[in-house]
């Protein structure tokens, strides 16, 4: 096998004969997802980095990654030994990637990297940077000819959800999305997200870990509609299903072709994630005019219907229990003296959770962190490197599960047994945070910037901050990221009823502990008078938060008074599906604090 360095060397040795002094290989494929297929972690097999999120650069001389706060501690263990430089994105000091590379190339230099995986907005910014030092971007394949034994493209079964389930048709979304692309002065789009073709198409498969979307685009325009997979993936009632519903099925590598060939007039709306192959085949073709704007299914699916509420309510009762079960078998398991890892902690998790009526699997790696390992926000425990678990500190649980009718996202810290006073006020802390957002009422127009600010007031005002954002919203059988709302001081999406968001503050410090305490939040009306509209969250999560640590002097009446309300609200919801013991349990659990 061979080392980081070597990989790079490869690259290296690829870069120089495309007559290229530079390549960027970004963490995407060519559909702009977050969590990628093995045969698209071009960026991890180089790197040697595992993280979700980074961008590596490789020039003549030099290698750097770019990774966010989330990755800082992981990254630097993992790209120890290797030539490769971390960047930590937003610390001081710290150039962005196209800074970076404005500084290392220069007059007639160029700059290589994959058109099929790299995001049009992403190669737009660096043209017209590069263009001021007189170098250039080349669009070229530099990985599949030296990456040794890839992995395939994934070719999942694929499967419709049905109109009750997603509470509207296909047909009656594709109406919807033109309605949009008409006030946008479109006629037609390439609708390239998973999530986008997932949601307009009630499409889904198991093309990416964890979550369940197919390989696919679909081409849009005012009359017609193509949905561009492997059709051998498909079922003929699946076809025919779509077809009924005014949508043609062709070969997923047929797309390209099809928009070059193209011979209608439209206007077609790029979104910036589309990747720069398809908007070259867009602008070469005469036909077309193109018209840069955001995907309007984004903000569709991220307000939530009345059928996908009602589904998402009733998977979050099933994640519950599975929850509930696995902090008795942790106590147990713990008192018995039994030898824990977190390793166990992830498969008893996919174990209780794969006994839920539809569980289709978990919704991202379960992070099981103990003690110090939890201030690495996205730790993910091995067979080969993991921790056991002891009396003492904290553990930290991250997991959320995938249901035919809804994907979930839950965190817990659940306190082992001795703990120190620092851990105590810490976890107060997070836990204030944690309801002064769920709690909070807001005017309408608020944004997800407005609002992360008042959920770090609780551990701002003690000199502490998380290097990540509050929150993030949840897919429907879909992500367990999506937008276009979060909780993060650069967002500027305001909150409307229907969307779903976490609650996930944390404090985090290296080489001590990490904390953080999440659950699902539902954005809902709450009064309406002479000032407005005004809107407020309900919590989706049914599952106790341990209350061992917290040190209930640090919390308000307020405060209080919201989690005894959560904890009635988990008891109600839970104990009609548990056992006598398991109800008695969760009746302890879920005692009003004084």
């Amino acid at each position: 096998m061979k080392t980081t360095n070597e990989k790079i060397a490869q690259l290296r040795a690829a870069m120089q004969a495309a007559g290229a002094n530079a390549c960027l290989i970004p963490s995407s494929d060519p559909h702009s997802s977050e969590y990628l297929p093995d045969h698209w972690k071009a960026r991890a097999y180089f790197s040697g980095f595992t993280g979700s999120m980074g961008t590596l650069v490789v020039t003549d001389t030099a290698s750097a990654l770019w990774a966010d706060g989330r990755y800082f501690i992981q990254a630097e263990r993992q790209l120890a030994g290797s030539e490769i430089q971390l960047q930590k994105i937003a610390v001081e000091g710290t150039p962005t990637v196209t800074e970076y590379l404005v500084d290392a190339l220069g007059e007639g230099q160029v700059l290589a990297l994959d058109g099929m995986v790299t995001p049009t907005a992403t190669v737009q910014e660096l043209e017209k940077a590069l263009e001021k030092k007189g170098a250039k971007v080349l669009s070229v394949d530099l990985v599949s000819p030296i990456w040794e034994d890839r992995p395939p493209v994934p070719s999942t079964p694929a499967w419709l959800v049905d109109a009750e389930t997603a509470g509207a048709s296909a047909a009656e979304k594709l109406s919807r999305l033109r309605g949009k692309l008409a006030e946008a002065g479109a006629g037609a789009m390439v609708v390239s997200r998973l999530d986008s073709v997932a949601w307009l198409l009630n499409l889904r498969a198991a093309d990416l870990d964890c979550t369940p979307f197919a390989l696919a685009y679909c081409f849009v325009t005012t009359t017609n509609a193509t949905l561009f997979i492997d059709q051998s993936r498909l079922p003929e009632e699946a076809v025919a299903a779509l077809r009924a519903q005014g949508v043609g099925v062709e070969s997923y590598d047929r797309l390209l072709g099809t928009l070059t060939g193209y011979h209608h007039n439209r206007v077609i709306l790029v979104d910036g994630s589309t990747n720069w192959a398809i908007y070259s085949a867009v602008c070469q073709n005469p036909n077309f005019t193109v018209k840069m704007g955001e995907d309007p299914i984004q903000a569709m699916k991220g307000v939530k219907n009345a059928a996908e509420i009602k589904n998402l309510m009733n998977c979050h009762v099933k994640d519950g229990v599975a929850m509930v079960r696995f902090q008795i078998w942790l106590e147990e398991q713990l008192a018995a003296g039994e030898t824990l890892t977190e390793v166990d902690v992830d498969r008893k998790l996919m174990e209780l959770r794969a006994a839920q009526p539809g569980n289709l699997g978990v919704s991202f790696d379960t992070i099981a962190a103990y003690g110090a390992n939890a201030a690495m926000m996205h730790y993910h425990a091995t067979p080969d490197n993991c921790t056991k678990l002891e009396k003492r500190g904290f553990l930290l649980v991250d997991s959320g599960g995938q249901y035919n009718d809804g994907t979930t996202d839950i965190t817990r810290t659940y306190a082992l047994g001795e703990l120190t006073d620092n851990e105590r006020t810490y976890y107060t802390y997070v836990l204030k945070s944690h309801i002064d957002i769920a709690k909070f009422q807001f005017l309408s127009g608020c944004t997800g910037g407005n609002l992360d600010v008042m959920a770090r007031a609780a551990v701002w005002q003690h000199g502490i901050d998380y290097r990540c954002g509050t929150g993030h919203g949840v897919g429907f059988i879909g992500g367990v990221h999506e937008g276009p709302q979060s909780l993060r001081v650069t967002n500027h999406v305001p909150f409307e009823p229907g969307m779903t968001i976490t609650d996930e503050p944390g404090i985090y410090e290296e080489g001590e502990v990490g904390i953080r305490i999440e659950n699902e939040l539902l954005c809902v009306e709450r009064v309406k008078n002479q000032y407005g509209q005004f809107l407020g969250f309900e919590s989706m999560t049914r599952c106790p938060i341990d209350l061992t640590p917290v040190r209930p002097e640090l919390l308000d009446a307020d405060e209080k008074a919201w989690l005894n309300a959560f904890h009635a609200e988990t008891y109600r919801d839970l104990a009609p599906l548990l056992t006598e013991a398991e109800t008695a349990w969760l009746a302890e659990k879920t005692k009003p604090l004084a």
